[in-house]
């Protein structure tokens, strides 16, 4: 009886199957934390871009809520994966976001007026800063609010996919 001839070797041992294949590493996809961690640097990054805009323009611009809930919610799902709350965690960061930026907006607006700087005003006197937020509040700030938050939802979860 004569033994099987085995196949000439490539000299290579990994693609011959000399050795087994390994599994490639596990990436960063998948990290509730890290998804978490993007998220919030993303939120305070955007709140201060968000905030110079409104102090710059003395408006609130719509489109600049959604592009901060929407960096938020791309930065979660992007950093951390599919995780189901990350789209949540991204709708309550971007709340906050849109709601400090429009501090931000407002102390600008106001720091002339008052002969204050702005981090004073948000360092030393951030109860008279949301007392004139509360006042100055209308139904499209809320409504600022609420699509940064869907935004930050959506993106998250579109991201992520």
């Amino acid at each position: 009886m004569s033994q099987p001839v085995p196949p000439p070797s490539s000299g290579n041992p990994f693609a011959d199957g000399a050795y087994p294949q390994t599994p490639a590493p596990a990436g960063a996809r998948d990290n509730v934390a890290l998804g978490v961690a993007a998220a919030f640097a993303t939120a305070l990054v955007s709140a201060g871009i968000y905030g110079g805009i409104i102090g710059a323009t003395e408006y609130q611009i719509g489109f600049a809520a959604v592009g901060v809930g929407y960096l938020i919610g791309l930065a979660a799902g992007k950093a951390g994966g599919g995780n189901p709350a990350l789209p949540v965690v991204s709708a309550i960061l971007s709340l906050g976001a849109v709601y400090l930026g429009q501090l931000l907006g407002l102390a600008i607006a106001v720091s002339d007026v008052l002969r204050l700087t702005v981090t004073e005003l948000f360092f030393e006197n951030f109860e008279l800063l949301t007392t004139g937020w509360k006042e100055e509040a209308g139904p499209m700030s809320f409504l600022f609010l609420a699509i940064g938050a869907f935004a930050a939802f959506s993106a998250a979860k579109k991201s992520a996919a």
